[in-house]
């Protein structure tokens, strides 16, 4: 080929090169992330309200549909002076992704009392006493209510454990501090009081415990209910970036990445 012939073979496709259209690259497309970050909160539900009309709110987190995980409750100020504990369920609501666990929190059990900053519901009822297992008719800082299960919250948290039937509950509360080993299942206490770096104790009420939430759902129910003191004055720290993971570690979860394997009790 002549060098006059090669010049004009070059031009011919640098023309080419210049008319041929581009297809276009769709911002969406563009944008697409290669991963998108998990959500921590699974499912956010409202399972009752309170004398004074608030809601009674449950988050679901960690991994339901993953084979082997235990199911979880843990709750928190039940009495609303004890409301230190709910910093642990919110941190695990607000921070990473839990895994390994299918896991419900309840932050704020008894949020009319959290508002007055009393122990007792709106009623003037210790929900804590008004469960319908070995109830008594107390009166005073116990006051039981005029029947089992007389209170709108007592009556939606039964309903709420009987629908989601946990393996386990944590119930938090001040300002005892201890894991109650007098219950349905002492390997667990003692567990719990190991990962949470608390003591060990008999938690007997000065001497029956009526109307309980853990007595109640340990005589009903094959999980187990244990109850879990701090005491009066736990540090913000403790409670927004200890505890949070020492709870997980008791069920060998974790938060924000995988390879946990489910603890079997």
């Amino acid at each position: 080929m002549s060098r006059r012939a090669q010049v004009l073979s070059v031009v011919a496709s640098l023309v080419l090169l210049a008319v041929t259209p581009v297809a276009p690259v769709s911002p969406a497309a563009a944008a697409t992330p290669t991963s998108a970050k998990p959500a921590t909160v699974i499912k956010r539900s409202v399972f009752g309200t309170s004398v004074q009309g608030r809601d009674l709110v449950a988050f679901r987190l960690g991994e339901p549909k993953r084979p082997r995980v235990k199911t979880v409750v843990l709750m928190a100020a039940m009495h609303g002076n004890e409301s230190a504990p709910s910093q642990i369920l919110r941190a695990l609501v607000d921070g990473l992704p839990v895994v390994a666990l299918d896991l419900w929190v309840i932050p704020t059990y008894n949020p009319d009392g959290v508002a007055a900053g009393t122990r007792k519901n709106a009623h003037g009822v210790d929900l804590n006493r008004n469960f319908p297992n070995d109830w008594k008719d107390l009166d005073g800082s116990y006051e039981s209510g005029p029947k089992p299960a007389s209170e709108p919250e007592t009556k939606a948290v039964m309903d709420f454990l009987e629908k989601v039937d946990p393996d386990t509950i944590l119930s938090f509360h001040q300002p005892l501090t201890g894991v109650d080993t007098d219950t349905k299942n002492p390997r667990l206490a003692r567990r719990v009081a190991r990962k949470l770096e608390l003591p060990r104790r008999t938690l007997d009420c000065g001497g029956t415990c009526h109307g309980t939430m853990t007595g109640w759902f340990n005589n009903n129910f094959d999980g187990s209910a244990l109850t879990v003191e701090y005491g009066a004055n736990p540090t913000r720290h403790r409670m927004r970036n200890v505890a949070p993971d020492q709870v997980l570690s008791v069920f060998r979860a974790v938060r924000g990445r995988s390879g946990a394997d489910p603890l079997t009790f």
